[in-house]
């Protein structure tokens, strides 16, 4: 009997079959990294806001003010009269009601002067001056509420740890495809329920549920991509992400376009429906029928493969066998069990955390300092693209673990620098922030293929979800980090992100090197990897 290698090789590695298979699934990539940015635009930061004095809507309809005048009267006797206070989360501590003057207002305070207006905390009633609405206008993540934001980009990345413990054992459980089709068909209900929320609760609840099945998305159609090309084709993991970047440079262009935060939401939630139709195009794994000792359905399949691929597989073929069985039960005593493993596990996990952290940082922190965000925006997605490029042509020849350092390296000294230089050399300061963002972004990609390539067959997968998980954990902890930091000072999350990337940096150098090495198969295997 042949093993399911042998038989791909002879059907075809890389065919036709493939390269269609790969272009459709990649799409999701396109959506997955769209939903992963989208707060950048769903919670785009206000121009001006005020706080509505109680009774000033309709005293300002009987009067006839315009939003300006109405403005004058609230706001400007606060500011005159307390200079620390804005407006914007304080308000006079008074009612309107019909006795309230039209062309004098401010005589219903009677002889005190403006120093000595009462004052109290605005809870609600706010009103937003801005072209383009947002979460924070509709429910009010302002002044005290200004952390629900944090709360709300936080969620969805405890949806994407969620997804990825429930539907990746989902996936090995009931297979790749069905996972994948549920995953995008709960993307696109959950996308319109967020966009129609009556009330942040709801908004939160199901943007969690959209984390939760976008990871199914995206980890799936990551895993039957790599599942039906040969073990010579590694490239392809890296060579899908280039469509992660494809979202996030296509953003800023429906944000643009699209005024409101809801019309943004469900634009890149409904083109999740149309990956339905991949039913009947993108067959089931061949590998995980295997496992599932589906053998002939797995045959048929590889026919399939061959067809299209134009090669012709042997009719004695009856049975394929897979050459590699894995553990039943795996655990994180496996991973940290031999000094090796140990090493090169806890080294990972932190390259996944510091990676999720700084890049995630990186892309909301263009929501906050100003400037054209929608080509800052595009700019900085667009400068991803080499690194995909970049990747590929170093790691085969110089190999994985140099790259990966001196790119971590890079993006801390570019972070640390950018920090420091003035505001009047904007365009310095951005091309620096600009090698940061390719340097993380190419860290963040070769930790993929470094995670697989140094963890045995039996371990791989169990391996590679328990460090990935670390990702979504810095993902959760980066808008807190960002928003709550830059409060204090605007460039001190940047500080943070230099330390991380530099450390991170030294530490992968204590990694073994694994190019032209074949994938380990056991941990004795990785145990002698020098």
């Amino acid at each position: 009997m042949p093993s399911f290698d042998e038989v791909l090789k002879e059907a075809g590695e890389f065919g036709r079959f493939q390269k269609r298979v790969f272009f459709l699934l990649s799409q999701t990539g396109i959506t997955f990294s769209s939903l992963f940015a989208s707060v950048v635009f769903l919670g785009r930061a206000p121009d001006t806001f005020w706080c509505r004095i109680p009774g000033a809507a309709e005293l300002s309809e009987r009067c006839g003010w315009t939003l300006e005048e109405e403005r004058n009267f609230t706001v400007l006797p606060l500011h005159l009269g307390n200079k620390s206070s804005s407006g914007d989360c304080e308000r006079l501590d008074v009612a309107w009601d019909a006795s309230v003057s039209c062309a004098s207002p401010l005589a219903h305070y009677g002889n005190r002067s403006t120093g000595n207006l009462p004052l109290t905390t605005c809870h609600d009633n706010w009103v937003f001056e801005q072209p383009h609405s947002s979460v924070i206008s509709e429910y009010n993540l302002v002044c005290g509420n200004a952390w629900m934001l944090d709360l709300s980009q936080a969620i969805l990345n405890l949806g994407f740890l969620t997804g990825a413990f429930i539907l990746g054992y989902a996936a090995d459980r009931y297979g790749r495809i069905l996972i994948y089709l549920l995953s995008c068909l709960g993307v696109g209900i959950c996308g319109i329920i967020v966009a129609f929320a009556p009330n942040f609760t709801v908004f939160l609840i199901f943007r969690f549920l959209q984390g939760m099945f976008g990871k199914g998305t995206w980890m799936t159609c990551y895993v039957i991509v790599t599942e039906i090309v040969g073990s010579d084709q590694r490239i392809v993991g890296i060579v899908i992400q280039i469509f992660f970047t494809l979202g996030i440079i296509i953003l800023p262009g429906i944000a643009y376009l699209i005024p409101t935060w809801q019309g943004i939401q469900l634009a890149i939630s409904l083109p999740n429906f149309l990956f339905l139709l991949y039913y009947w195009v993108v067959p089931e794994s061949p590998r995980w029928l295997l496992t599932r000792k589906k053998g002939e359905k797995a045959l048929k399949i590889m026919h399939d493969i061959a067809k299209h691929n134009g090669k012709f597989l042997s009719p004695h073929y009856s049975e394929i066998t897979i050459s590699n069985e894995e553990v039943s039960n795996p655990s994180f005593l496996d991973l940290v069990r031999t000094p090796q493993m140990r090493r090169c596990t806890l080294i990972l996990m932190y390259a996944w955390f510091a990676s999720a952290l700084i890049y995630q940082g990186l892309v909301m922190r263009l929501g906050i300092v100003g400037g054209n965000l929608y080509l800052d925006f595009f700019i900085s997605g667009a400068v991803e693209l080499p690194a995909a490029f970049l990747i590929i042509v170093t790691i085969d020849r110089i190999g994985r673990r140099l790259p990966f350092a001196i790119s971590n390296i890079v993006a801390g000294i570019a972070c640390l620098i950018t920090a420091f230089l003035p505001e009047d050399i904007s365009w310095l300061k951005t091309t620096v922030a600009t090698l940061g963002r390719l340097s993380i972004t190419i860290a963040f990609e070769v930790v993929y293929l470094v995670n697989t390539e140094l963890y045995p067959t039996t371990l791989r997968n169990f391996g590679v979800s328990l460090c990935s998980s670390l990702c979504d954990l810095g993902g959760i902890i980066a808008p807190f980090l960002l928003f709550r930091l830059a409060a204090v000072w605007l460039e001190l999350p940047l500080i943070i992100f230099s330390i991380l990337a530099v450390v991170c940096g030294l530490l992968v150098l204590l990694l073994p090197e694994t190019k032209g090495i074949s994938l380990p198969e056991t941990v004795e295997d990785v145990e002698q990897l020098s």
